[in-house]
């Protein structure tokens, strides 16, 4: 079929704002990243004589860079609508997000939706695959505390071992609010198989938009971060605790990503900007801690049911176009998330212009060096 002019003309437009924004994305990492570590660099003394400052202004570097990242997104058009509770109401309180995992598109869209959530962004830590370890953005999530797990069950009793000592050594020191976990423990499109096979064989319910979750990791976190009262049983979103201490892990966010026409976003869409405007939707579900039962056998229950529940949700979403309401709401609310183009603008302004500074600093003093 010929191609006609108009067709030629959009894939060039296409092509040619691709290029731009792919050198614009180089440009920014080039600039931002370097200059982060510099800064901390520069802050280690004040690491010393006070942690919780120095980790404080870590946390805002941490939320700039991940502000960037959102702006790649927003400023091809790609936006995101919520759903469901409010998380800003728990913004202040330890809590643990479980999100399905689609694409590599997820955590853009999460870094995107979680900057107007208050102190969320710069105090959260994330768990990944270690293969994120090795991107642009590895050096910046080792130093900031993320923690990257191996997937397999050859690596499976080892990482969470692993994992724990991580919580134990980095969370708290750190004064780290939110976890960030996929409990699927991989994209939809790797895991819906052996997901399928397993529930038949097990015969639990037959799932398509998302996969069983692992218990392991979520177990760990629960364990380690969940406050003990006196009795040894776990403190509620509302229990009364003395103020010295923390009062430990309050909520879970069950949280649900969808995508028009299940199509998900990755990465490579996110820089540059091929796609049509799009607009992700995020519904969220809160649960106070006391909710969640510490038994192995009844957790595995319950982490089964958010994903049954997830199922319903996005089932619901893609014959609809929306998400159902919540139990005692007559129809589902919706809010659209936004973010301030001038405040996007000043801080990659600030980013080109450390980067510059630390150039001119760097070149000044490299002759005296060698």
């Amino acid at each position: 079929m010929a191609v006609t002019l108009e067709q030629a003309q959009r894939v060039g437009y296409t092509l040619l704002k691709g290029l731009l924004r792919f050198g614009f994305m180089v440009a920014n990492n080039l600039v931002a990243i370097p200059s982060y570590i510099l800064y901390l660099i520069i802050l280690q003394p004040l690491r010393l004589l006070d942690s919780k400052r120095f980790w404080y202004i870590e946390g805002v570097l941490f939320k700039w860079l991940l502000a960037m990242v959102a702006s790649w997104g927003w400023w091809a058009g790609y936006t995101v609508v919520e759903w469901g509770d409010d998380v800003k109401v728990v913004s202040e309180d330890e809590a643990m997000m479980l999100v399905n995992h689609q694409a590599t598109g997820d955590v853009c869209t999460l870094m995107m939706c979680l900057q107007d959530k208050g102190t969320v962004v710069r105090q959260m830590m994330w768990l990944m695959d270690h293969i994120f370890k090795y991107t642009n953005f590895g050096i910046v999530s080792l130093i900031h505390g993320d923690f990257f797990i191996r997937q397999g069950k050859a690596h499976r009793d080892q990482q969470l071992v692993l994992l724990k000592e991580h919580l134990d050594k980095h969370y708290r020191s750190r004064d780290r609010k939110w976890i960030v976990l996929f409990p699927e423990g991989g994209f939809l499109r790797k895991r819906r198989e052996t997901s399928q096979a397993f529930a038949k064989k097990n015969n639990l319910p037959f799932l398509t938009y998302v996969t069983l979750p692992r218990l392991g990791a979520t177990q760990v976190i629960l364990k380690s971060l969940v406050a003990q009262q006196e009795n040894g049983t776990p403190a509620g979103g509302d229990a009364m605790v003395a103020e010295s201490k923390s009062k430990g892990l309050q909520w879970v966010i069950d949280t649900t990503i969808a995508y028009p026409n299940a199509e998900p976003i990755d990465i490579q869409t996110w820089i540059l900007g091929y796609r049509r405007p799009t607009v992700t939707h995020v519904h969220y579900r809160i649960f106070p801690i006391k909710d969640v039962p510490a038994e192995p056998e009844a957790l595995t229950d319950w982490l089964y049911q958010r994903f049954i529940e997830k199922e319903d949700l996005l089932s619901h979403f893609y014959k609809t176009g929306a998400f159902p309401p919540l139990q005692g709401q007559a129809k589902a609310i919706s809010r659209e998330m936004t973010l301030s183009n001038l405040w996007l603008i000043v801080i990659q302004s600030l980013a080109f212009l450390s980067g510059i500074m630390w150039y001119c600093i760097l070149q000044y003093f490299y002759p005296c060096l060698f």
